[in-house]
């Protein structure tokens, strides 16, 4: 850790340029500047759309330049949404549609976006309030739902030259049936980190994310704190995803001429036995572990982008290791794998791409493929060899769909080998706090997904999800390569490894959502979820209906998609 601390000390000193903090992580915001980019029909140079979170300050130069060059916003309802987006980042758009006519109390909301606010030439900052109030029932259970969130969001510059943001929130929660048996195999709460038993069945938990800002060059950005990130163009990443706990990073990003380049170092939990109803807390600190991960992208022409990646997870506590921290990884700019064979190290090296093509103006093709260990000779032979461990991933993303205005689709198929991301030790499986850092079915799936997204009107947005998804899972005792917390030389058997080996369950997820913006990033949220899961093999089935209502305020929307 100390490392860490000196790396990011050496460069705070370099910082002088304006700066800006990120949009945090939101699947409906981050489909609208996805939406944008594709009916442009063009990759822009503001955003490279793999790599999120988006700065704000390149949010409010996109949506202009795409605006300006291209007409994009050519409906009411995206007309609307251009402004929103300019609305929210108002400290880099200058947006005159943000001021209120009637600020509350003469003080509150002077800004739309706001609740309250400081313009200064040398302190900006942004407090907003945070608020989710969900109630529901569960069919399975027979039983009432309920999500209670509290807590505050504040961003904020100094000097235009140091950024800084804060989430916090406190929440209760009792979760649907089908999440609490998930928590009774492994105890961790999906997308969070120490949590204990509250009342009846339900959850206790609290989030705090937190980094600072800082630019060493025009071209070249810094940040250190406790967040999360996403790689990708999909709904799901089979790289790196936002669906474990936030962790400590330092992101370096640097984005010049038709390149962006991104280097990160995360610290994060190889292990978590104080979650089980916060029985340990306190007791002993968790293990960890790091991931270095590299990211490097470029612009083709004017409608394909093309990624690299690797990364590598390690540890200085494991016996191999001999409690060293191995500083080679902090090299921005080497293989990890050659680091790995020189030094002998048995650490857990994933590398691969991703690739994005407008197709055409209103038609965007994505995928990634994801290599953890991979012989070209073994998979000629066909004889399903373990340790052909990949991934891939294909989407198409098709915008205002046969002509209507506002209605956008998309189509993603998601295949993951048995093992991937799997390693012989807890501290070089690809997971953080016992949860992925890629899909939340872990390896050994196959999964289809389709979204449909219209907003009829401006601040109506009706989303209709349908994910199928076949997991071979493990009985008692046995590794047939799902579960990434168990170590990899427990598996079943050296060859004729398949997807969907074991006990084969399939699940189809069904989610309707009607969203209503009452206020700037106020919703209401209706939402109606069907969840069928099947394993033939054994004639097991859990069905269930989930309904519910809920009041959202400056946050996005909780799933459990899975």
């Amino acid at each position: 850790m100390k490392h860490l601390v000196l790396f990011f000390l050496v460069f705070q000193v370099c910082a002088g340029y304006g700066q800006s903090t990120n949009a945090p992580l939101n699947e409906d915001y981050y489909h609208w500047i996805d939406r944008y980019e594709i009916k442009s029909g063009r990759v822009v140079p503001q955003v490279f759309t793999s790599v999120k979170p988006y700065k704000r300050k390149a949010i409010a130069a996109f949506v202009d330049s795409v605006q300006l060059r291209d007409n994009v916003f050519s409906s009411s309802v995206d007309l609307y949404n251009y402004q929103y987006l300019r609305n929210d980042n108002w400290e880099w758009s200058r947006s005159e549609d943000n001021e209120s006519k009637k600020p509350v109390l003469k003080h509150l909301y002077k800004k739309k976006s706001d609740f309250l606010f400081t313009d200064l030439p040398e302190f900006d900052i942004h407090v907003n309030p945070v608020l989710y109030t969900s109630f529901g029932h569960d069919g399975q259970a027979g039983e009432s739902l309920y999500l209670n969130s509290r807590g505050v969001e504040i961003r904020g510059m100094v000097d235009r030259k140091i950024g800084f943001y804060t989430f916090l929130t406190d929440n209760q929660a009792r979760l649907p049936l089908y999440v609490r048996d998930g928590i009774a195999q492994n105890p961790v709460v999906p997308h969070e980190g120490f949590w204990k038993d509250f009342k009846d069945n339900g959850v206790d938990y609290f989030q705090a994310r937190a980094y600072i800002d800082f630019d060493i060059s025009k071209h070249i950005y810094m940040q250190f704190g406790n967040d999360k990130t996403f790689i990708g163009n999909g709904y799901r990443s089979l790289i790196f995803s936002d669906y474990a706990p936030p962790t400590l990073f330092l992101r370096t990003n640097v984005k010049v001429w038709k390149l962006n380049y991104l280097f990160q170092l995360n610290r994060v939990a190889a292990d978590a036995p104080g979650s089980i109803g916060g029985s340990g807390a306190g007791k002993r600190r968790y293990p960890e572990k790091f991931m270095a991960f590299h990211h490097a992208s470029i612009n083709i022409g004017k409608r394909f982008n093309l990624g690299f990646f690797e990364s590598v997870v390690f540890s200085p506590k494991d016996s191999l290791n001999n409690n060293t921290f191995d500083l080679s990884y902090l090299n921005p700019v080497i293989f990890y794998r050659a680091i790995e064979q020189q030094f002998g190290s048995s650490d857990n090296v994933i590398l691969g791409m991703d690739f994005k093509w407008m197709v055409a103006k209103r038609l965007s093709a994505y995928g990634q493929v994801v290599f953890d260990e991979f012989l070209l000779d073994r998979l000629k032979e066909g004889n399903g060899w373990w340790a052909n461990k990949f991934a891939l991933q294909g989407g198409l993303k098709y915008i205002d769909v046969l002509g209507v205005n506002n209605l956008d689709a998309q189509l993603e198929v998601n295949v993951v080998r048995p093992y991937t991301y799997s390693h012989n030790t807890q501290y070089g499986s690809y997971t953080n706090y016992r949860q992925p850092f890629a899909h939340p079915l872990g390896a050994n799936f196959k999964e289809l997904i389709g979204i449909v997204r219209y907003q009829p009107i401006p601040k109506l947005n009706v989303i209709a999800k349908a994910i199928y998804s076949e997991i071979g899972r493990d009985t008692t005792g046995v590794n047939w390569g799902s579960d990434l917390l168990k170590s990899n030389a427990t598996r079943e058997q050296e060859f004729g490894n398949t997807i969907g080996q074991g006990l084969l369950t399939k699940v189809t997820y069904l989610d309707l959502t009607a969203s209503y913006m009452l206020k700037h990033n106020l919703f209401i949220d209706m939402k109606l979820i069907r969840r069928d899961s099947a394993t033939p093999q054994i004639s097991g089935t859990n069905n269930t209906t989930i309904t519910s209502l809920a009041l959202r305020w400056n946050i996005g929307q909780r799933l459990y998609d899975f």
